[in-house]
Formats: C-alpha cells, structure tokens, sequence
C-alpha cells in the first residue's frame, strides 16, 4: 500500500476532493509510478467511458502494479471496445422499468430512485455505465412525479436511493428528499446504496449522519465492497460512525476477473467487511453490460468458488451468489456446485 501521509487531499472537505477528482490518466499513473507509454489502449475506451477516481481510492493502491485489483476497477481497457454477444447497453433491461423520470420500479415492495447522476469514481463495470441520466436527473421541484407514483402504491414500503451515488448529492438536497418520502405513510424503510464510505470516506460527516438520522424511517446502507485493500482506516472510521448512528451496513460485490476470483480473496474481504460492522449481502455475477465483458466470470466458476467459501466461513458471512435478470421478479440465486 502507499505510506500513509497527510497529503493536501486529506485536508480537503468532501466537495472539494469531488471536484478535484482524477480524471486524467497521465495524472493517475503518475500517482502509482507507472508509465502511460506502457498503455497506449487508454484512449479509445476513454472516449466511450471517461476515468474518474479519487485521490482516496487511489492512495489504497499498491505503486508500480499494473494489477492492483483497486485500478483494474478504474483502468480503461482495450477490451471495452470489442463488441461480445450478449453484452449490451442496458443489460437489467432498467428503461423498461421506468415510469416516470428517476425511478426504477422492478420488484414487489420496493423502487429505486436516480437520486444524483454523480459518481466519485467510475467502475469499469458498471450496468450503469450507458444509463441515459440526462431524461433521469429530476431536480427538487420535479420529485413530485416520483413521490406520487409511490403514494399511488401502497405496496411499495421501501424506497432505494441510488444513482450514481445518492451521496454525491448534497445534505440539503438529501434532507428534502427523504423528508418528502417520509411523510409518505406506507413507506417504512430507506436504503441508500453507495460506492462513497469506500472511496470517499470524508463524505461520511455528522451532517450527514443527522440528514440520515432525523427521520422515522428504518435505514439501511449497501456499500460496494469489491476486495478487503478497499478497507483502510478512513473508512474504517465512516463505517463506525455510520453504524453508532444505527444504520444498518450491508455489503454488495461483483464477482470480477481478475480482482476477486478466487475463494481467498473472497474469504479475505467477507472477514474484513465483519471487522468494520458490515454484513456481506451479496455477490453479484457481472452484468452484461457492453464494454465489460474482460470482467466476466462464468456462473459454474462463481458456483465453484462459492463451494470453496462456504466451507472456509462461517454462513453467516457468506455473501449469497446471484444473477439479476431483465424482467425478474427477484434476483436470481445460484445454487452451489
């Protein structure tokens, strides 16, 4: 890992480090100690999905390593640009579940809203990566469409804040959202899920906490944990305040190539997540989305591994395997080989 130092970063509030974010590749592998002759691949898939990383994430990776599994989250590939069947723009099939402008209704019980459009860091493999935020990016006034598709369900007793990441938007914005659907009777529980604790833990402030804190709704926070060297002690740190504030922490990974496909990593991170108070939830296998297929790992081999697992932990750290498929009425399990 890079020696801890009290770079000009870590100085910085949250906002700042958004804006300041790494967005050139020359300046990330300058960072790392590598040489951007080495990758001359970089551009093409740049082009079609631009970097974005910050100073963070980049500090919990290993210098000189071209296969340090944090930048292989970030790394353009030229592999993106090779079209694969199978793998297209909207792989869950999301516009189909879009009836009004920042909300997604797929299952029973519970929808999604597009609460910011912004990311601090952009994963490689991302379902979202093609997602056209643009017609899904309501402002404060225009929620109301949102909020009375919810009223007009009473079923729906959960609503998911997601984007992007809804922690890119700021306490305000946040504080007047969930407000708006607390007052919504039927809906008992919140759950943000959010890439930030990980990559940008001094988003983590007790003004936000107070924004997350101050209602009467159940909350639940998903991190995306994908391998145990994302866990440093800043976030550390987040996640602590997060839980003695009440708020459940649940985990979700995707199982990628090359970054966490083998049963030690897994292991590793599952034990690491239980450290810090988070439960692992679940382990994705990818989505197809076009532009990612080099991440893809088989569902016999994510099966083979998942034996491997479960039998170095106990169950209750054992994230469960599964697929989302277009058009489900769940997320699907994948039993065990």
């Amino acid at each position: 890992m890079i020696p801890l130092i009290t770079a000009i970063w870590q100085t910085e509030s949250w906002q700042r480090q958004m804006q300041q974010m790494i967005r050139d590749p020359e300046q990330l592998f300058s960072r790392l100690g590598l040489d951007i002759a080495d990758r001359p691949d970089l551009a093409a898939a740049l082009a079609q999905f631009p970097l974005r990383v910050t100073e963070a994430f980049i500090a919990k990776m290993q210098t000189g390593d071209w296969n340090d599994p944090l930048l292989l989250q970030v790394l353009p590939q030229a592999q993106e640009m090779t079209p694969q069947a199978g793998f297209v723009d909207d792989p869950l099939a999301e516009l189909d579940a879009n009836p009004v402008p920042g909300l997604i209704h797929k299952y029973h019980g519970r929808v999604l809203l597009i609460t910011s459009p912004a990311c601090a860091i952009h994963c490689r493999y991302c379902f979202r990566r093609n997602f056209p935020y643009s017609a899904n990016n309501p402002s404060q006034r225009d929620w109301q469409q949102a909020l009375d598709y919810i009223a007009a369900h009473p079923e729906i007793n959960e609503v998911i804040l997601s984007g992007g990441d809804p922690l890119a938007a700021s306490d305000d914005y946040l504080h007047k959202l969930i407000s708006r659907i607390a007052s919504i009777p039927h809906v008992d529980t919140l759950r943000l899920h959010t890439r930030l604790p990980l990559v940008l833990p001094a988003r983590i402030t007790p003004e936000l906490i107070a924004t997350l804190s101050r209602h009467r709704l159940r909350t639940v926070m998903v991190i995306h944990c994908n391998h145990a060297n994302e866990i440093d002690n800043a976030t550390r740190n987040a996640l602590s305040a997060l839980q003695k504030a009440g708020i459940t922490l649940l985990n979700q990974s995707v199982l990628l190539k090359g970054i966490n496909d083998n049963v030690d990593t897994l292991i590793t991170l599952s034990r690491r997540l239980f450290e810090v108070g988070v439960m692992p939830y679940y382990l994705h296998v990818l989505d197809k989305v076009r532009g990612a297929s080099h991440f893809d790992v088989s569902e016999h081999q994510a099966q083979t591994l998942m034996r491997g697992v479960l039998a170095g932990l106990p169950g209750y750290l054992v994230p469960r395997l599964v697929r989302e498929d277009p058009h489900a009425s769940s997320k699907r399990p994948l039993a065990l080989l």
